[in-house]
């Protein structure tokens, strides 16, 4: 039976509240699906202020995975120090809590369409492509940008869990604007100075 993307965080909650979950745990029992969740559950904290540092390491872990998928893997591997980080369990039920409501909204919306083209491995390929992109704006320090990539990642992962082919067009689409718009940021960042002078 086809799972919801908010049924397989409600298992993953039920789960946290019994003991810490790691990503190997995920990858352990979702198989396939563990690309799609494990990245989720590394990039939504960004969606909200995180600590300095933690970008680096979740942005890595989805680079990794983003590549596996890129280069056609269908079963998930990471580096052992990176799988058996332990989700905080007081911050991962919170989160996931919050998270399945915004996901209930979302696939009010989302159902399986153009089966033909979520199903195609090249499409698998060019979506690992996608999120291992985003994933490395995501690490790149440029100030106020964290949910951009973030939020092309989450619809990314929602569109192949559902296996929704028109989410997935918007996503690609969102992924040529958030590229845009973090290089936009960037440009005016590096020209502050001399904007700052002629103003002044």
């Amino acid at each position: 039976m086809h799972l919801r993307f908010s049924q397989d965080l409600e298992a993953l909650l039920k789960r946290i509240s019994e003991e810490p979950l790691t990503l190997a745990a995920i990858l352990a029992q979702t198989s396939e699906r563990g690309f799609s969740l494990a990245i989720a559950l590394l990039v939504i904290p960004f969606l909200f202020p995180v600590p300095p540092g933690l970008t680096s390491f979740a942005g890595a872990g989805c680079v990794l995975l983003g590549m596996q998928m890129a280069l056609g893997r269908r079963s998930p591997w990471l580096p052992k120090k990176v799988a058996q980080f332990k989700f905080p369990q007081a911050f991962a039920k919170q989160l996931l809590h919050n998270i399945r409501r915004v996901m209930r909204i979302l696939e009010k919306i989302t159902r399986p369409r153009f089966s033909r083209v979520t199903g195609n491995p090249y499409v698998w390929r060019f979506n690992g492509l996608c999120i291992t992109w985003l994933a490395i704006l995501l690490i790149l320090p440029i100030p106020f940008t964290n949910p951009l990539p973030t939020t092309g990642i989450l619809l990314l992962v929602v569109a192949m869990l559902e296996s929704d082919g028109i989410l997935m067009c918007a996503a690609y689409a969102l992924t040529v604007v958030i590229t845009a718009a973090c290089g936009l940021i960037t440009y005016l960042l590096w020209q502050a100075p001399g904007l700052l002078e002629q103003w002044l």
